[in-house]
């Protein structure tokens, strides 16, 4: 008798659990979803077929990549703890990231893919840790961006972490996306080059600094 009760309690704790974690996972995603817009679909998905435009002519070349990582979350920007549960931001999940000429794709498991584009990206860097997860100094690619104001929504400015399986790729990811930002830039022209005279070096991308990014090593 003793141990069908106990294991009832034990049942009636878990099921609690779940039940508190359900509705604030709901009550999250309610309330992000008047601050962050339904991020960009990936370009291409949505094309008839026939059309002549597929998936790989929608994000462009890939520049870096594909990489296997970790999706960790996607924050307000500038407050790490302030995940965005809407649109199924939040969810942490395995993924594949590659950086293409159009911007970064984030192919999850379980969750819809997310598209970067890189007209939206503010910069990137490394980060210890965000939204309850902490991987210590550098464990993390941060990028920073705009999505892009949709159904009503304002355009907000969210953190998006990645932690890449192999240390070694997360300095590499974030120079793919510094680069991607420094291509976007018009050429300025140096001192002493003659007007009219093409510059022929994008100027160094000065990304943003936040109170949870560190700069890539």
């Amino acid at each position: 008798m003793k141990i069908l009760a106990i294991a009832v309690l034990v049942a009636l704790a878990v099921f609690l659990v779940l039940y508190v974690t359900l509705i604030g996972r709901r009550r999250l995603a309610q309330r992000t979803t008047t601050l962050v817009p339904a991020p960009p679909a990936v370009p291409g998905t949505n094309a008839a077929p026939g059309a002549g435009s597929d998936w790989a002519d929608g994000v462009g070349p890939v520049r870096f990549g594909p990489l296997e990582a970790v999706y960790v979350s996607t924050t307000l920007h500038g407050d790490w703890l302030a995940r965005v549960g809407a649109h199924g931001l939040g969810d942490r999940s395995r993924a594949v990231v590659s950086v293409h000429a159009g911007g970064v794709l984030v192919e999850r498991d379980g969750a819809d893919d997310l598209w970067v584009p890189v007209t939206a990206i503010r910069s990137a860097g490394l980060a210890p840790g965000m939204a309850g997860k902490y991987v210590g100094a550098d464990g993390l690619v941060v990028i920073t961006w705009a999505v892009p104001e949709a159904d009503g929504v304002a355009a907000a400015l969210v953190d998006t972490g990645l932690r890449t399986r192999r240390a070694e790729d997360r300095g590499g990811l974030v120079d793919a996306v510094r680069y991607l930002l420094a291509a976007q830039q018009p050429p300025q022209a140096h001192p002493g080059q003659y007007a009219g005279q093409q510059a022929h070096q994008y100027p160094e991308h000065d990304p943003q600094q936040h109170p949870h990014q560190q700069e890539a090593r």
